[in-house]
This record gives structure tokens, C-alpha cells and sequence, in this order.
């Protein structure tokens, strides 16, 4: 038998910064079944979790993240994120 695991990513922004509480809740999230990476970023404000569709639903993931503490404002859409710059074009800028 071939389990099928249909990976997505879902990214927040959220309005405050985490408090050590809300991190420790994080942590506990970790372990939830089907989740399976969580990722800050500070300058921009977002998390960005990786989860197990078969599992669990971009609504499941924001209620986690809520009931942990961290202050969700919206959910931005992945196909409007930034890429990250290409080294020779950011040397070339300078």
C-alpha cells in the first residue's frame, strides 16, 4: 500500500511580534500530525507552513497558529510572493 501526502504551503502575515509563549505553542504545533514545516520571517512579518492536504486545511492551520498565540491578520496568496533576488542582479544594483 502507497500513502499519497499532497504538500502545500499556506503564508500569514501577522501584525505583532510572537511573544515567547506564542513560540513555545509553535513548538507544540510542530508535533501536530501533517504539518510539517513552519518558517518566520521577521523583517516581512509572515509565517509560512508546510502541511499535509490529505490532513489538514489552510482554515486548520490558521486556527492553530491563532490558538498559539500569534496574531494572524491575512492570509497572502503564494502566487503574489517575491522571489528571492538573484545574487548577481542585487551585486549589479550596488
Amino acid at each position: 500500500m502507497m500513502l499519497v501526502m499532497t504538500q502545500l504551503e499556506v503564508l500569514y502575515r501577522y501584525d505583532m511580534h510572537p511573544t515567547e509563549a506564542a513560540m513555545a505553542g509553535v513548538g507544540a504545533m510542530r508535533q501536530v500530525y501533517g504539518v510539517r514545516k513552519i518558517v518566520f520571517d521577521e523583517r516581512a512579518k509572515t509565517v509560512m507552513v508546510e502541511y499535509d492536504a490529505t490532513r489538514l486545511n489552510d482554515a486548520t492551520i490558521a486556527q492553530l497558529l491563532r490558538r498559539t498565540g500569534i496574531d494572524i491578520v491575512e492570509e497572502i496568496p503564494l502566487a503574489l510572493r517575491k522571489p528571492p533576488a538573484e545574487p548577481e542582479a542585487a551585486a549589479a544594483a550596488k
